[in-house]
């Protein structure tokens, strides 16, 4: 006789909520679908036309407590589950479409793309293999070489998308890193491998570096000029000083479009040095590639066709949602330096095929079909409509830096190169840090905009990344003018005046 370890009354339970299968998406579940997804969208609607800032000034310490005492083993219904949701997520979200968000490089989204986020949640297909996302994997490679004609890069040029630009820098310098290696001469002992990059690059180029082993000092930060556009001649020196200490330099990382200012590396000049030396290009454009749809400033990015390989971030200048983004490199066959075939998912007999699967040219095996967003909004949209969204935020910017280096209450770190400004209080210096760190906090807890903030040369400084097309000079002016209140106010308490 079988003993049972619970009696039969609990091994099936009367359920007092539906039967989890409801909660499935297939044929028997499509109006709940529907009707759940609708009360979901207008919710959203809702806040998003209700809001009078980018942020509400919660804090998260506050959210975090309420966070904290949900029970999750407590389901709710679909109607007070979003209730909850409005509560703890919705009210108080960083808006980014609000004209007053200036802080990060975080963009409104079109509306093209929410629809194939939609699209693509629902259908949930897997970027890995043929068998499992037939026309995704068509169409991404079908984005992928558009991109790479964007760029120039050549009829033998392939990518793939990624998660951001942090995993498109790691793919791009570990093919840079093993290239080197296959090009050791067997017998030798390995050199030491180095990475030249903008002392204002993105700090993903040190993380790549340590992900990659390169140990300490790998990455040599390369000067810029005062426009923070890395200078050639710095670049030329430290090839020749790498090269006299016996060391490779594997990679050399170039920019286009910084975090802080927006500035563009001279590429040419860069590709010239890196040719001669058979140095790797890797050109970071996450920021800048919002240029390759411009109809009026395309020439910034000259020179970039030279380059190896390329990262881009759809989700920053193209306004997609995240993530978006891609590596691309000039060769293919350099991707076979991510490939590890494995019998249960991609065995080296596919790769015969005519179209290859996606994941023998990446570093993630699962991965969403982002690039339906990409596809929809240039389906929808067009290139020279995203292209037209980037260059407005780019004249704003100008338009901002000369409203700013014409009043006297600020000062400017450079003029900007794309959509990003620099700049601070022009006090004491003595008070001028004090006042930068206390005015960011404040406008965020008062609700009324949002800003960023840098150092530059040790010093703290304030920033714009204007990336709203919608947002004004008139924006800009009233922020500047709450900046000006603020610091006048933290200047006039007796506490800091006694500091």
């Amino acid at each position: 006789m079988t003993s049972l370890a619970h009696p039969p009354d609990q091994l099936q339970p009367t359920r007092s909520t539906p039967d989890p299968r409801s909660h499935l998406l297939d044929d028997t579940s499509l109006e709940a679908y529907r009707s759940g997804v609708a009360d979901g969208v207008d919710r959203v609607a809702r806040r998003i036309g209700a809001v009078d800032g980018p942020v509400t000034g919660a804090s998260a310490a506050e959210l975090g407590a309420v966070v904290a005492g949900i029970d999750l083993d407590r389901p709710l219904t679909p109607s007070a589950a979003l209730d909850e949701l409005d509560a703890i997520y919705l009210r108080d979200a960083v808006f980014f479409h609000h004209p007053r968000y200036l802080a990060h490089l975080n963009c409104p989204v079109v509306i093209p793309a929410l629809v194939a986020e939609t699209v693509l949640a629902a259908v949930n297909s897997s970027l890995d293999t043929v068998d499992q996302s037939m026309g995704a994997t068509v169409i991404e490679q079908r984005l992928i070489a558009w991109t790479a004609g964007r760029i120039g890069l050549g009829e033998h040029a392939d990518g793939v998308f990624t998660s951001g630009g942090t995993q498109s820098n790691l793919q791009a310098l570990l093919i840079a890193r093993e290239r080197a290696r296959t090009q050791t001469p067997a017998g030798t002992a390995p050199r030491r491998l180095r990475i030249l990059a903008s002392e204002v690059g993105h700090f993903s180029v040190v993380t790549a570096a340590r992900l990659l082993g390169l140990g300490p000092g790998a990455v040599v930060p390369v000067a810029c000029d005062a426009d923070k556009r890395m200078r050639t001649d710095a670049l030329a020196r430290e090839l020749r000083r790498a090269a006299a200490r016996g060391e490779t330099v594997m990679a050399v990382v170039a920019t286009a479009g910084t975090t802080d200012f927006g500035s563009i590396d001279p590429l040419p000049q860069i590709a010239d040095l890196c040719a001669a030396t058979g140095a790797w290009l890797h050109v970071d454009a996450a920021y800048g590639c919002g240029l390759l749809v411009s109809t009026r400033r395309r020439g910034m990015l000259a020179g970039i066709e030279r380059a190896d390989s390329v990262t881009v971030d759809f989700h920053k200048s193209f306004f997609q949602p995240v993530s978006s983004s891609a590596v691309l490199v000039r060769d293919r066959a350099q991707l076979r330096h991510v490939t590890h075939h494995a019998d249960y998912l991609n065995p080296a007999r596919d790769a015969a095929r005519p179209v290859r699967n996606q994941v023998d040219k990446s570093l993630a095996t699962t991965r969403r079909f982002d690039a339906l967003k990409l596809w929809l909004t240039l389906r929808t949209m067009g290139a020279d409509g995203v292209g037209e969204l980037f260059d407005a935020v780019v004249d704003l910017a100008a338009q901002a830096y000369q409203l700013l280096a014409a009043d006297p209450r600020f000062e400017v770190a450079t003029r900007p190169t794309l959509s990003t400004l620099v700049f601070r209080w022009a006090g004491p210096d003595e008070r001028a840090d004090a006042v930068t760190l206390h005015v960011r906090e404040a406008l965020f807890a008062s609700g009324a905009a949002v800003v960023a903030s840098t150092t530059v040369d040790g010093r703290h400084w304030l920033k714009f990344t204007v990336l709203n097309p919608r947002t004004s000079i008139e924006d800009i002016a009233e922020v500047l003018d709450l900046i000006a209140d603020h610091a006048r106010d933290h200047l006039a308490r007796p506490a800091v005046l006694a500091s």
